[in-house]
């Protein structure tokens, strides 16, 4: 009797035993799962609305994953607080490979420039995957005004201390921090007003309520084409292709006073370097075939790729740099 409630025992044991190692051998592994990357669909958090400048670029971002990973990239609008809403959700999310950030220099840098209460941190809380591509900003300015140079603007608004203003995107925008750049190296002096969406920055620009605004060529050039809206320079080294009659500020004399908006891709911090390499691999494929390319150039946008590792000391660069400005600025926010 004694035997026989043994053998029971026993046998429930090798049992239990059995289908632990056949459930264990079954499931797979971290590493497995990191090398069946990406199995179902990767959603891309883009932190502004479906309106913007740069939604086109998340869009058509997502669509080349897609064709170089053989799986679907969905771009979703999480927009609000400059971008910090989006980032932040991210920033919480699963370190799985499945929840991706497309993000900008404003977004990444005001999160540690100007907020004392930091939604994020951009270096502590994301793994960097790769820059994808930039595009200038231009000093643009209304049709009406009497100015037809840059130097010409800066020597109107100190003859008309604190009466033009400049619009932006919104407190810690690259319009916003372009602005600031100008006023801090020409020394002009010019009001910031900030506004929710490009669109309607540019539409007071046009009525002439704004005098002036720092956006990328895109969104004024052909306003600029109509004789709308007037260029002064473009805040680069080289002329914009959007632009190519504008001068850019190292060709006027201020080789310092360049300013540009950057995209790139971010994973949650703790994401595999499997697959943020996998990413980079594929994402740095995209930027060399021509179509793509060609697609950028034409949309007035700088390629440019590179490691994970080159993107992370970049945004740092980028960090410290553009800190002084917020702080010449006095913007920031609590």
């Amino acid at each position: 009797m004694k035997l026989n409630k043994l053998s029971t025992i026993c046998g429930c044991s090798l049992w239990t035993a059995v289908l632990g190692g056949v459930m264990l051998a079954m499931a797979p592994s971290t590493g497995q799962a990191q090398s069946q990357w990406p199995s179902r669909a990767v959603h891309i958090i883009m932190p502004a609305g479906s309106g913007g400048s740069s939604d086109p670029l998340a869009r058509m971002v997502a669509t080349e994953l897609s064709k170089e990973l053989g799986q679907s990239f969905v771009v979703e609008n999480k927009p609000g607080a400059n971008g910090n809403i989006g980032a932040a959700s991210v920033a919480a999310a699963k370190p799985d490979g499945y929840t991706l950030l497309f993000s900008w220099t404003g977004t990444l840098v005001s999160a540690v420039t100007m907020y004392g209460s930091k939604p994020f941190d951009p270096v502590r809380d994301f793994e960097p995957i790769a820059l994808i591509a930039s595009i200038p900003n231009v000093v643009a300015v209304t049709a009406e005004l009497p100015v037809k140079s840059l130097d010409e603007l800066t020597s109107y608004s100190k003859s008309n201390p604190e009466k033009l203003s400049f619009g932006s995107t919104g407190s810690g925008s690259s319009w916003h921090l372009a602005g600031e750049l100008y006023k801090k190296m020409a020394g002009a002096s010019l009001l910031h007003v900030p506004y929710t969406s490009p669109g309607t920055v540019v539409t007071d620009l046009v009525s002439g309520r704004l005098q002036a605004a720092f956006p990328q060529p895109i969104a004024v050039a052909s306003l600029v084409q109509e004789g709308r809206l007037k260029a002064l320079a473009v805040m680069a080294d080289e002329r914009s292709s959007s632009l190519p009659d504008t001068p850019t500020t190292k060709e006027l004399g201020y080789p310092d006073l360049v300013a540009s908006t950057w995209f790139a891709l971010l994973a949650p911090k703790g994401t595999s370097k499997e697959i943020v390499d996998k990413i980079n691999h594929a994402l740095n494929g995209a930027l060399k075939k021509d179509d793509f390319r060609n697609e950028l150039l034409r949309r007035g946008y700088t390629p440019l790729g590179g490691t994970d590792t080159e993107f992370a000391a970049y945004m740092r660069e980028e960090i410290s740099r553009w800190d002084e400005i917020v702080k010449f600025a006095g913007a920031k926010i609590d």
